[in-house]
């Protein structure tokens, strides 16, 4: 069983095993991917933001800086631990983002990095109740994997089950055409419109990148099945065919984002 078919509270196990691991060394990679897509949102004051899947906090921390007021959810209770202690004062909770624990119309903004999937779209139904009308949403997505000159930086998770690959397989097919588009639009959001956002691993050595690598939850699925050594130094040698003299390891994944917007009927609307 993945950890997406998990009932929430076992997601940690996955996720949060090596928080500090991913805090620091695998989600600062993902700031290209934050900053474009608040940029696209206009993120500013006095927004009020929903960050869900938070994971550590990093994007509610970037969005902050950018003057909105912030909250976060994860499954991950102890990425949330680090979540809090980037962002003192902002409200992160431990929770399921299928349920989420705000009223109706609390939120300005929403956004997702990589945290829903097409395997989870009830998420979608709650970011749409819990944002005001007229209110932005900004989700990412992996986008076609297959063609990204970094796909190599992925083959370390290809160690886990058939039964989870293929569940990997139907998370992802969110970023297919058309595919995001109509979830959105199903859940009732309008003016939908996919973007290329940029997305780039770097690590120093293929030791840091395997560190780094292990401590997501597709790895923890692979080193489910493999064991943990195993996987380190699979990823390890597979990056050490890589290495660039003077130069950093860097895999460009294409990850594609969906913005959109909540109807308002009463025309009220914020220019983006």
């Amino acid at each position: 069983m993945t950890i997406e078919q998990l009932d929430w509270h076992g997601v940690d196990e996955g996720w949060g095993r090596r928080a500090v691991d991913f805090a620091t060394l695998s989600e600062p990679a993902n700031c290209r991917e934050y900053v474009a897509v608040q940029h696209r949102l206009a993120v500013s004051a006095p927004d009020r933001l929903l960050d869900v899947a938070c994971g550590s906090g990093l994007a509610v921390e970037l969005a902050r800086v950018r003057g909105a007021e912030c909250a976060g959810i994860d499954a991950s209770g102890r990425l949330v631990a680090v979540a809090r202690d980037r962002n003192p004062g902002a409200d992160i909770r431990v929770g399921d983002m299928n349920a989420l624990p705000w009223a109706d119309a609390s939120f300005d903004v929403a956004t997702s990095f990589r945290g829903i999937w097409a395997t989870t779209p009830v998420a979608v139904s709650e970011i749409h109740r819990v944002l005001v009308p007229g209110g932005r949403v900004g989700l990412t997505v992996w986008g076609h994997l297959k063609k990204s000159p970094g796909a190599w930086a992925l083959a370390p998770f290809k160690m886990a089950t058939s039964a989870t690959l293929e569940n990997q397989a139907a998370m992802v097919s969110l970023g297919r055409p058309g595919v995001g588009e109509d979830l959105l639009a199903r859940f009732g959001f309008e003016d939908i419109e996919r973007v290329d956002v940029p997305f780039v691993w770097e690590f120093a050595d293929p030791q840091m990148f395997a560190r780094a690598l292990a401590s997501t939850g597709p790895a923890y699925e692979a080193i489910q099945n493999v064991g943990e050594a195993a996987f380190l130094e699979t990823a390890t040698r597979q990056a050490g065919q890589l290495v660039r003299d003077g130069l950093p390891l860097r895999a460009a994944i294409a990850v594609v984002g969906f913005l959109a917007r909540k109807p308002d009927r009463g025309g009220r609307r914020r220019e983006t």
